[in-house]
């Protein structure tokens, strides 16, 4: 969850020094001018520029919190923003026929080399590490059993389909399926496999915005696209970010706040199975499904928050996390450098229990 913003009041202040008063004592003056230069530097220090701009892409919506000092105004860096996202949804969007994404999907050659965009390549990439970090827990090729299972849209009927339709989708599903051939170039090796990298997109969008200010010399912001958050710098006056998660539980307000995460220099991104689930014969099916037997996941996990250095390594990490159990979870996360991770359990009387990695902030 996004901050709110904050107010600053503005003020003024004048000051009077004579020719007399400085010519009788240089000491004086001269600590007169480090004062005044300590006083301007704390002014323009706590009096920042603060920019909020939001707006919805990629199927959700996003925020920027900026302190720009100056350096752009707020129409100026939405307009910057938004041509951004619209460049990485051309890209990444499985719902615009035109995209590159979609564009590969149809492509049914293998072993040919097809070629696409660095950016496509880059996120591949990291697809692919998160995929063999988690053995398959999480897979950029599930799509087709996400949409056996009628998760694909909220017009789709959920159902539980036979196991034969189950197998036979999930012969389609692997990410070793798609070779990573260049910087520039990607090949099949199976003509029906196909690639949706929702879970990993939003996470390297706010990366993407996040570089973008830097390059602007924003040194203080925070971006944040469907919940997944990147945090550079501190606030005016030292604070850390505070990034709220949201409570794991669907009778809970969508604002509901479960814990709040100081932040300063990093990425955050969370993955929950509470929004989109059906029950069939008292049995509740989650839209998360393990890539490995096609089913939706029952671990018992019902929320996975990860903390990393980016947010393109967080969000799919945090998909995987759903779909491994808490033991697995915890054990995976304590062998990553600079990664932390708190994984929410519901009880069997309903209530919540935290797994905490070693170094996840405790409150």
């Amino acid at each position: 969850m996004f901050e709110n913003a904050s107010s600053i009041v503005p003020y003024h202040v004048r000051f009077r020094l004579s020719p007399k008063s400085r010519g009788s004592d240089p000491g004086a003056f001269l600590r007169f001018l480090v004062f005044l230069f300590f006083f301007f530097f704390v002014a323009a220090c706590g009096g920042e520029k603060e920019i909020v701009v939001s707006g919805r892409t990629m199927g959700t919506t996003y925020h920027v919190k900026a302190y720009a000092g100056g350096r752009i105004g707020a129409e100026a860096l939405q307009e910057k923003i938004e041509q951004r996202l619209e460049d990485l949804n051309r890209i990444f969007s499985t719902y615009r026929r035109d995209s590159e994404i979609s564009r590969f999907n149809r492509v049914d050659r293998i072993g040919e080399p097809v070629g696409v965009s660095v950016e496509f390549v880059r996120v591949m990439e990291a697809g692919r590490r998160i995929y063999r970090l988690t053995g398959g827990a999480w897979d950029g090729t599930v799509d087709p059993l996400v949409r056996l299972w009628g998760f694909h849209d909220k017009g789709d009927a959920l159902t539980v389909p036979p196991p034969e339709e189950i197998e036979a989708r999930r012969r389609q599903v692997g990410f070793h399926f798609i070779d990573i051939v260049s910087d520039r170039s990607l090949a099949k090796r199976r003509a029906d496999v196909s690639v949706d990298l929702a879970s990993i997109a939003k996470g390297y969008a706010v990366d993407q915005i996040a570089a973008m200010l830097d390059g602007l010399g924003i040194a203080r912001h925070l971006v944040e696209i469907g919940g997944e958050v990147r945090a550079t710098g501190q606030k005016p006056g030292g604070a850390p970010w505070k990034v709220g998660i949201n409570r794991p539980d669907p009778e809970s307000p969508s604002d509901s706040i479960y814990r709040v995460v100081d932040m300063v220099d990093r990425a955050m991104a969370t993955s929950g199975d509470y929004r989109n689930f059906f029950e069939r014969d008292g049995i509740v099916y989650a839209h998360v499904i393990d890539p490995r037997n096609g089913a939706p996941a029952s671990t018992g996990v019902v929320s996975a928050t990860v903390l990393a250095d980016e947010c393109t390594f967080a969000d799919g990490l945090a998909t995987a996390l759903m779909v491994l159990t808490p033991e697995e979870g915890i054990r995976l996360v304590e062998r990553i450098d600079g990664v932390e991770c708190m994984i929410v359990v519901r009880g069997a009387g309903g209530g919540f229990t935290d797994r905490l990695s070693s170094g996840f902030p405790s409150s």
